[in-house]
């Protein structure tokens, strides 16, 4: 209070953390109404990607994590980031989704609330600590993670090799011999998701 420029730059930090808030809102009403239309847009996704340069995954976000707040935990809405952080609109969405579509344990959607909520935790963190227990993938999905993982790791290994034997780090033969298997197993990984 007795340093105006002190004071000034609080204040513009609290409203570029609560700014996603007011975007939130103002996404939320510009679809609601359908004001987008008048302006010559068709739908609220051609308006937000056209003249917004917002995807509509973003959009998305912005105007479900604005609406649950709304519902849900509307004195979120009031913080100022002062005395309670400022979730990020992506930490809010992480929860909408889990308390909207996951059968997870109530208290684990209180512990994710918990996060999200009143220690402002960011989806990273959220993500890393709650994904496999909120949204576990079946077994195919999971199957299908582990085959793209090792699909990567096999050209990275084998773009290491070519560079070792580029670099003359590694002897032609051994390159040789470490190659052709890893070769086989790409071969045989890529006829199995073709087959897919």
């Amino acid at each position: 209070a007795h340093d105006p420029e002190r004071a000034e730059l609080i204040a513009r930090v609290r409203r570029f953390k609560a700014s996603w808030f007011e975007l939130g809102e103002a996404l939320t009403e510009i679809k609601r109404s359908e004001g987008y239309k008048k302006w010559g847009h068709a739908a609220f996704e051609d308006y937000c990607k056209k003249e917004l340069h917002l995807k509509r995954e973003t959009a998305d976000k912005l105007t479900g994590s604005f609406a649950f707040l709304r519902t849900r935990a509307p004195e979120v809405l009031r913080r100022d980031g002062r005395d309670a952080p400022i979730p990020t609109y992506q930490a809010v969405d992480f929860l909408r989704r889990a308390e909207e579509e996951s059968e997870a344990p109530e208290e684990t959607l209180t512990e994710l609330r918990r996060h999200v909520l009143d220690e402002g935790t960011p989806l990273p963190k959220i993500s890393r600590i709650y994904r496999e227990a909120i949204f576990p993938l079946d077994a195919e999905e999971q199957n299908e993670k582990h085959l793209t993982s090792l699909r990567s790791t096999i050209n990275r290994l084998m773009e290491l090799m070519a560079q070792a034997r580029a670099d003359h780090l590694v002897p032609e033969q051994l390159c040789a011999e470490v190659e052709e298997p890893l070769a086989r197993l790409a071969g045989h990984l890529g006829r199995k998701a073709a087959a897919a």
